[in-house]
């Protein structure tokens, strides 16, 4: 067999280490992609059957949320070995496949790293958790009980409750950031962390471009255990968890983002550079101080290339105002940072819902949003199905297999409903998903409608507008790599300039469901066309249709 080096082609030093710069990632979410053996759940041979779908949109990666071995508590995100393909997703050949079908039709592939804890099946935890005395005894963070049996510290759960849970074995409680079944590992010590890098070592070398790190401002603690202190009400914000969520009323000082994480950060970025052309984009959940961490984590040469918080995934509507707050908060917090945006993942409501609960052109709004957030300043990530406009799927009860959501229910309806199977084909059975009778989730009956065969060649879809769009990003560098300028905004105009080179260009958005008009800058502008966006220019006015945008080079 063909190794994934050798199809992956150039030399070392035809490769281009800054090709993350600007690029589109395309995350799929392998549960939900594609199904290739009729079990109902998607896997690795689906995703490389559907490869070209994503190198037709114009995409430049794939990032595939977690496939390692897994009891599935939180699907994927418990670990139980970091080195090997969980059968429900199929085999190590199998990946070594997708990343040569991948590299054939030029796109890089990224894996999710979950390096803040395991599972609680891993042979890490269970010898950890036998004694207090066995070679892994502190490989993950285990305390004492307070005098009258309680927890050593306030910490919190994300997902509820508090973040220590009793071993009745060890007679000691461990930290768990997430699941009770989800133990954070000790990256205090030395040898967790070689352990780790090890683990990064072994899918460089099967021929993986990159990694997206999950929650990377988890990895380390405060050594002394300390209380986090109480959080005004007024600096509460639901973006890392639901409002209903208790974790909302602490100031998460000690529990994470600890300054130790730097140097880690620092031994994983030369593994990485180990290797030619390696990029890593890492999650910062904090919702505080999420924008100021990742200038922290991507400042220098020597760190994290890119990193995103959450300000785009979070409930707050978008507005004009918002997005330059964002940006402008963006540059100062992270003046030498480099971004990776996104509107939609596997953890948020689809943002076409999020934001437009009472949009009645979903069609409009949702290419209106695409070209908003394709011309941000940074690297951008697409969520599989947001090319089709997506919107959040309503699921019952019964049929709910998130935890975080029936922890909450029913004020926080959980994480399912972004996470149902990708449409392909409106006709066929489960939407050309799967042949299976019953999926792991149910298919909305309007997703099918909006299933890829029912948007391809047309050019009115929103499929269409995504790929029309992409092209148009990709002959404008200014759109990606440029210095980003905001205009005065008002309640419905977002407008800002964008400048790279030689080149500066406008951006204008009509963020309403009605026709307005505003008055182009001071300067002579060139309307750009092939974006898919239609407007009218008389004078120095463009007239917007609702939902509409305009786009013009400085001459």
């Amino acid at each position: 067999m063909t190794s994934s080096a050798e199809v992956s082609g150039a030399t070392d030093a035809a490769k281009d280490r800054d090709w993350w710069r600007g690029a589109v990632i395309y995350q799929i979410y392998p549960r939900s992609f594609q199904d290739s053996n009729g079990d109902g759940i998607g896997d690795l041979k689906g995703i490389s059957a559907r490869l070209p779908h994503i190198a037709a949109l114009g995409a430049d990666a794939i990032w595939i949320s977690p496939f390692f071995p897994s009891p599935m508590k939180d699907f994927g995100y418990d670990v139980a070995n970091y080195s090997d393909v969980d059968p429900m997703f199929g085999t190590l050949s199998d990946f070594d496949g997708l990343i040569a079908e991948a590299h054939r039709l030029g796109l890089k592939v990224m894996i999710d790293l979950v390096m803040s804890h395991s599972s609680d099946q891993h042979s890490w935890f269970i010898e950890s958790r036998s004694s207090r005395y066995n070679p892994k005894a502190d490989w993950y963070v285990w305390a004492d009980a307070k005098p009258d049996g309680t927890p050593p510290c306030n910490w919190l759960s994300i997902f509820g409750g508090s973040a220590w849970h009793w071993d009745p074995t060890r007679m000691q409680y461990y930290m768990h950031n997430f699941l009770t079944s989800q133990p954070d590992l000790n990256l205090h010590n030395a040898e967790v962390q070689d352990a780790l890098l090890d683990m990064t070592r072994f899918w460089l070398n099967r021929g993986v471009d990159g990694f997206r790190l999950d929650t990377i401002n988890f990895y380390f603690h405060d050594k002394q255990l300390r209380d986090n202190p109480a959080l005004d009400p007024s600096r509460r914000n639901a973006s890392t968890a639901p409002a209903v969520n208790p974790y909302n009323f602490q100031e998460h000082i000690y529990d994470k983002n600890r300054p130790e994480n730097i140097a880690f950060l620092k031994r994983f970025r030369a593994v990485l550079d180990e290797f030619p052309a390696i990029a890593a984009v890492g999650e910062v959940g904090d919702s505080q101080r999420g924008l100021e961490i990742v200038g922290e984590y991507t400042s220098g040469d020597d760190k994290m290339q890119m990193c995103y918080a959450f300000e785009f995934l979070a409930p707050d509507a978008l507005t004009p105002a918002r997005v330059a707050e964002v940006q402008t908060a963006f540059s100062e917090a992270a003046p030498e940072g480099w971004a990776c945006w996104a509107f939609s993942n596997h953890d948020v409501v689809r943002h076409v819902s999020r934001w437009g609960m009472d949009v009645l052109d979903r069609e409009a709004y949702a290419k209106m949003l695409s070209a908003i957030l394709l011309t941000q300043r940074g690297s951008v990530c697409i969520y599989q199905g947001e090319e089709l406009g997506l919107t959040e799927a309503d699921i019952a009860y019964a049929d709910l297999r998130d935890p975080y959501g029936i922890q909450f229910w029913p004020e926080f309806k959980g994480r399912d409903g972004c996470r149902t199977p990708m449409v392909w084909d409106a006709q066929a059975l489960q939407a050309g998903f799967s042949t299976a009778e019953k999926t792991w989730l149910p298919i909305p009956v309007e997703h099918q409608l909006k299933a890829v065969g029912a948007q391809y060649g047309d050019p009115a879809s929103v499929l269409e507008q995504y790929r029309r769009f992409l092209a148009f990003r990709k002959l404008h560098p200014a759109l990606s790599k440029g210095q980003f300028m905001s205009l005065p905004v008002d309640d419905t105009v977002l407008g800002y300039k964008r400048q790279y080179g030689n080149e500066t260009l406008l951006c204008l958005f009509n963020m309403s469901a009605g026709e307005v008009a505003t008055d182009l800058p001071i300067g002579q502008w060139d309307m750009l066309v092939g974006h898919g966006f239609d407007s009218r220019v008389e004078g120095n006015r463009v007239e917007l249709p609702p939902w509409g945008a305009y786009f013009a080079r400085h001459t």
